[in-house]
C-alpha cells in the first residue's frame, strides 16, 4: 500500500486516461533516495496492466559510459519492430542498439525512438518507465528526452524517476516535473507502524523526527535501532544515514559474502554469469551470497541479482577497500568473454587501472571508435578521456585528448570539448590538429558569448595550418571574418583582413572563394558594398558549387551571408536546400541555425506564415538540443512578425537581441502612427549598426520612413545613403525600390511622385509582398495629397489587399483610412480566400499541409518535421476544417500551398 500519495496517483491516473483517449504526456519525477519513486512507478505499472503494453528500464551505473545502454535494455523485447521505421531511422537505430554499423545524427536515433514508440501505441496504450534515469548513458538519455518532448497524439505515458541529490544531474528542460517530497506526519506514522509496531514510542518518535518524511528510512531505521546503531546517525541526511545502515549491515557478513557483493556492485547490471566467474577468481561462490539474501539486501530472480536499493549497491562498493574494488574490476574484465563485451571490458579494466597503462589506453580506444560506429559521441569522448589519462607517451595522450574533444563537440558538450581542447591545445604542434582544436574551443567560446575570443582562436588555428591546409584555414578564416563582422569592431575587421591579404596560400580555386568572401565582409563593415557584395555573390553563385565537400554546420555558416548579397531567391534557395539535407540527413542538431536563417530570409521576403512556421521549429529544436544561443536571434524574427501584424506584446515580450528589438519595437510604432517612438527606437540602435548586421541593414528604411513622418528628414539621411549605397551595390529591383521609395520621403513634394511611381514599378514581380505594399501605401498617401484622389485609389487597393493577406492588422487599417480619404468605401470582405483560411493554421499545421499537399505520407512528413506520425495525423484533422477541405487530394489542389 501507498501512504501519503494520493496528489501524485491521481496524477498519474489523470496521465493514463489522457493516453487511453490517444494523448501523450511525459513526466521526470524527482526526489531524494529512497522517497519512493521507484515505488510509485511500480503502482503505475500496476494499474496500467493490463490494458497497457509496459516497457520499463533502470539506468546502471556501471553502464553510464557505454553508448546507448540504456536504451538496449528498454527496447530489448521490441527489436524486431525496428525493421518497420523508415529506413534512415531503422539504420541510426539499429546501429544504436548495436546490431548495425551507423554514425548517425543523434537526434535522428531520438526521431527513431518517438517512431517506434507511436507504432507500439497503435496497438494498445503504452507506458515507458525508465528509473534511475540519472544513471542513463548520455546517448540513450539524449535520444529519450528527444523523443519525450515530442509526444503529442500517441497514446504513450512516458515517466522518467531520477534522483536530485547525491547523484549525477539528469536535466530535461521542456518536460513538466512532479517532486516528491517526505511524507506527512500521518501517513509517515502510519507506514512506521508497518515496520517498528514492536519499539516503544518514544523510540518510534525520534525515527520519525529523523526520518523527515522518508519512506526509506521510515523502513530501515527500525532495523537499525534493533541493532542498536541509531545513535550513530542522529543530525545526518537520511540518504547519508540510510547508506551507512546498509554499510554495517554489509559489514556483519562473512568476508566471502562481502566479495560477492562487491563484484556484483562493480559488475552493476546484475549479469550472474560474469559475477560468478569473477567472484570465483577471488575465492569466492555463488552460495557465499545466502547470508545477504536472507537479510533481504539483495534477490536473485530470473538468472539475475538485484539489489534491493540503490543504496545497498553503493554501500557494498564503498564500504570495501579501494584494492579490493580493483581486484574486483580486473576479474570481470578477466571473465567477460572478447566478443560482444568490448565496452564492459575496456571500462572495468580502466576501473582496475590506477596507473598509466598502454594496452589498457589502448583498449579504451578501441571502443571509442566502436561507440563512434553507433553514434554514441558522449560515450567516445569519455572513452577517449580516460584512454589520455591512462596513456604512457605523451604524444599518444595529446592524440586522445583531440578526439575526446571532436567527440564532445560532436556530442553537443561544447564547455567539455573546449576543456579537452584547452589540455591538449597548448602542447600540440601538429598544425592540422591544432587548428580543429582552435575550431572547438571557437565554438564554446561564441556560444558563450566570447566573440573576439573565438575570432582571435579561429584567426591564429587558421594561419598555422595554411602551409598543411589550405581549404581549412580558408574557411576558418572566413569564419573568423563572421564572428568579427557581426560584434561592429571595424579596427579587429580591417586587421583581418590585412592578414588574409598578406597570407600567401597557393591559388587554388577552392581557397580563393572563401577568402575574398572574407575580405569582402571587410569592405561591408568600412561601408564600400560595391566592393563587398560581389565576392559573397561569386562565393554562392551555381547553387553554392564553392561550399561542395564543407560539413553541414559549415555550409549553414557560409549560406547565411547570402542574405547580405540582397539575392533573396538566391538566399532562399540555398537555405531551402540545406533545410531539406538536414532533414534527409536526419542532422537534427543543425537544424536550429539553418531553420534560422530560412525564417530570415523568409521574413526579409515577406513569406511571413512561412517565416513563423520555420522561426517556430528552430527554436523548438534549439531548446530541446540544448542550442539556446540561436534562440534570441530566431525570437527575434517572431518579435518583428508580431510586429507586422499589431502584436504589441509578442513584440516588446519576444525581442530580447538589441538590434531585433530595436527594429520590432519601430515597425510596431510605425504601423500604430507612433512616429516619434519609431524614430527614438532606431536613433538608439544607431544607423551604423547596419554595417556589422543583417537585421540593421534590412531595416534601415524603417529609420528612413520614422524620421520623414516624425518630420525630422534630416535625421534619416545617413540610413538612406547606407542603404542606397548597398541596394545600388546588389542590383536587385526590390532594393532599388525601396531605396526610391525612402529617397521619395525625403524628397521636395514636388520630386517625390516620380521617385514613387519608379519604386512601384520596380517592385512588380520581385517578390517582398509586404515592401510593395508599404510603397503603394505611400505613393497612394502622395497622390492623395496631392488631389490626385482617383489616381491613389489603385495602389491604395493593391496595398490594402496585400496587408490583409499578411494579417498586417495596423498598415491596413492605414490603407483603408486613406483609401476612404479619396472617396471611396472598402465594402466588407467576402468568402475568405484561401491566404485568409492558411493564417488560421498554427505554424506546425501549416508545415504539415505543405508537405500533404506534394503527396507525402504521414510518415515522411513525421521523419521531416521530427514528429510521430500519430501527431502529424493529429495537425492534419485540425487542419482539414479550417482550410474548408476534407482530404489529401484536396489539399493539393490548393495552389497557395505548393508556393513557396
Amino acid at each position: 500500500m501507498l501512504h501519503g500519495r494520493a496528489d501524485e496517483i491521481a496524477q498519474f491516473d489523470r496521465m493514463l486516461a489522457g493516453a487511453r483517449d490517444g494523448r501523450s504526456t511525459a513526466v521526470v519525477v524527482r526526489g531524494e533516495a529512497g522517497i519512493g519513486k521507484s515505488t510509485l512507478l511500480g503502482h503505475l505499472a500496476d494499474a496500467a496492466a493490463p490494458e497497457f503494453q509496459v516497457l520499463r528500464a533502470v539506468g546502471v551505473e556501471a553502464e553510464s559510459d557505454l553508448p546507448f545502454a540504456g536504451l538496449s535494455l528498454l527496447l530489448s523485447r521490441v527489436t524486431d519492430r525496428v525493421g518497420k521505421l523508415p529506413e534512415r531511422q531503422a539504420h541510426a537505430l539499429n546501429g544504436a542498439l548495436g546490431l548495425a554499423e551507423s554514425g548517425a545524427d543523434r537526434f535522428l536515433i531520438g526521431l527513431a525512438v518517438l517512431t517506434l514508440l507511436g507504432d507500439l501505441a497503435e496497438e494498445r496504450p503504452l507506458l515507458v518507465l525508465l528509473d534511475d534515469a540519472h544513471w542513463l548513458d548520455p546517448a540513450s538519455a539524449d535520444a529519450l528526452l528527444f523523443a519525450a518532448r515530442r509526444l503529442n497524439a500517441e497514446g504513450v505515458v512516458l515517466v522518467f524517476a531520477a534522483r536530485d541529490v547525491h547523484a549525477p544531474p539528469f536535466p530535461a528542460p521542456g518536460l513538466d516535473e512532479l517532486r516528491l517530497t517526505g511524507l506527512d506526519a500521518a501517513a509517515a506514522a502510519e507506514l512506521l507502524a508497518e515496520h517498528a509496531g514492536d519499539l516503544p514510542r518514544y523510540v518510534r518518535d525520534q525515527i520519525m523526527g529523523e526520518a523527515r518524511g522518508n519512506p526509506l528510512a521510515l523502513r530501515e531505521l527500525p532495523a537499525a535501532q534493533r541493532e542498536g546503531r541509531i545513535g550513530e546517525y542522529l543530525g545526518a541526511l537520511p540518504h547519508t544515514r540510510i547508506q551507512q545502515t546498509f554499510a554495517e549491515r554489509i559489514a556483519a557478513l562473512p568476508e566471502p559474502t562481502r566479495t560477492v557483493l562487491a563484484v556484483a556492485a562493480a559488475e552493476g547490471t546484475g549479469d550472474l554469469t560474469p559475477v560468478i566467474a569473477a567472484a570465483s577468481r577471488l575465492g569466492a561462490r555463488i552460495e557465499d551470497l545466502e547470508p545477504a539474501e536472507r537479510r533481504d539486501l539483495v534477490r536473485l530472480a530470473e538468472g539475475r541479482l538485484a539489489f534491493r536499493h540503490p543504496l545497498i549497491r553503493a554501500a557494498a562498493y564503498q564500504s570495501v577497500p579501494v584494492g579490493t574494488r580493483l581486484a574486483a574490476h580486473r576479474a570481470l574484465a578477466d571473465a567477460l568473454p572478447c566478443v560482444g563485451n568490448i565496452d564492459r571490458r575496456a571500462w572495468h579494466l580502466a576501473a582496475a587501472t590506477s596507473e598509466p597503462d598502454e594496452y589498457v589506453a589502448s583498449v579504451l580506444e578501441e571502443t571509442a571508435e566502436f561507440a563512434r560506429a553507433r553514434g554514441g559521441y558522449a560515450a567516445v569522448a569519455a572513452a577517449y578521456d580516460r584512454a589520455a589519462q591512462l596513456s604512457v607517451e605523451t604524444p599518444h595522450r595529446l592524440r586522445r585528448l583531440a578526439l575526446a574533444a571532436r567527440a564532445a563537440a560532436d556530442a553537443g558538450q561544447l564547455h567539455r570539448a573546449a576543456e579537452f581542447a584547452g589540455l591538449a591545445g597548448s602542447h600540440v604542434t601538429e598544425p592540422l590538429m591544432r587548428a580543429e582544436l582552435a575550431q572547438v574551443r571557437a565554438l564554446d567560446t561564441y556560444v558563450r558569448g566570447l566573440p573576439k575570443t573565438a575570432h582571435a582562436l579561429l584567426v591564429e588555428g587558421a594561419l598555422g595550418a595554411a602551409g598543411q591546409a589550405p581549404r581549412k584555414a580558408a574557411f576558418m578564416l572566413f569564419d573568423a571574418m563572421g564572428v568579427i563582422y557581426a560584434t561592429g569592431d571595424a579596427a579587429a575587421t580591417q586587421e583581418t583582413a590585412a592578414r588574409i591579404r598578406g597570407l600567401r596560400l597557393e591559388p587554388r580555386s577552392e581557397v580563393g572563394p572563401f577568402l575574398d568572401a572574407a575580405i569582402a565582409m571587410a569592405d561591408l563593415a568600412a561601408g564600400d558594398p560595391a566592393s563587398g557584395v560581389p565576392p559573397l555573390r561569386r562565393l554562392l553563385a551555381d547553387g553554392g558549387a564553392a561550399l561542395a565537400g564543407l560539413d553541414l554546420m559549415e555550409r549553414a555558416c557560409a549560406i547565411e551571408w547570402a542574405v547580405l548579397t540582397g539575392d533573396l531567391r538566391l538566399a532562399d534557395d540555398l537555405s531551402t536546400a540545406l533545410v531539406a539535407d538536414c532533414r534527409e540527413q536526419g542532422a537534427v542538431g543543425v537544424l536550429p541555425e539553418t531553420l534560422r536563417t530560412l525564417a530570415r530570409v523568409r521574413l526579409f521576403r515577406g513569406a511571413h506564415q512561412d517565416a513563423r512556421a520555420s522561426a517556430t521549429e528552430a527554436l523548438r529544436i534549439a531548446q530541446d538540443t540544448g542550442q539556446s544561443y540561436y534562440a534570441d536571434d530566431v525570437r527575434g524574427i517572431l518579435a518583428v512578425l508580431g510586429a507586422v501584424e499589431g502584436d504589441e506584446a509578442a513584440a516588446r515580450d519576444l525581442a530580447a537581441d538589441e538590434v531585433w528589438s530595436a527594429s520590432a519595437l519601430a515597425l510596431l510604432d510605425l504601423g500604430l502612427g507612433r512616429h516619434d517612438d519609431a524614430l527614438r527606437h532606431r536613433e538608439e540602435l544607431g544607423a551604423g549598426v547596419a554595417l556589422h548586421d543583417i537585421a540593421g541593414l534590412y531595416t534601415l528604411p524603417d529609420h528612413v520612413e520614422a524620421a520623414a513622418r516624425a518630420g525630422r528628414p534630416e535625421r534619416g539621411a545617413a540610413a538612406l545613403e547606407l542603404f542606397e549605397a548597398w541596394a545600388h551595390a546588389t542590383g536587385t529591383a526590390w532594393a532599388e525600390a525601396v531605396a526610391l521609395r525612402s529617397r521619395a520621403l525625403l524628397a521636395p513634394e514636388d520630386e517625390a511622385g516620380a521617385l514613387y511611381a519608379r519604386a512601384v514599378e520596380l517592385h512588380q514581380n520581385c517578390g517582398r509582398a509586404f515592401e510593395r505594399a508599404r510603397t503603394e501605401l505611400l505613393y497612394g498617401e502622395w497622390l492623395r495629397r496631392s488631389g490626385r484622389r482617383g489616381d491613389a485609389r489603385m495602389p491604395l487597393r493593391s496595398a490594402l489587399d496585400a496587408f490583409e493577406r499578411l494579417g498586417a492588422a495596423p498598415w491596413a487599417e492605414r490603407a483603408r483610412g486613406e483609401l476612404r480619404a479619396t472617396g471611396e468605401t472598402r465594402p466588407a470582405r467576402g468568402t475568405p480566400g484561401i491566404a485568409d483560411r492558411l493564417s488560421l493554421l498554427t505554424p506546425q499545421e501549416l508545415q504539415v499541409v505543405r508537405l500533404a499537399a506534394t503527396g507525402l505520407t504521414n510518415r515522411d512528413i513525421g521523419a521531416q518535421l521530427f514528429l510521430s506520425p500519430r501527431t502529424v495525423g493529429y495537425h492534419l484533422y485540425n487542419a482539414y476544417p479550417k482550410l474548408g477541405v476534407s482530404s489529401r487530394g484536396e489539399l493539393a489542389r490548393l495552389e497557395a500551398l505548393t508556393a513557396a
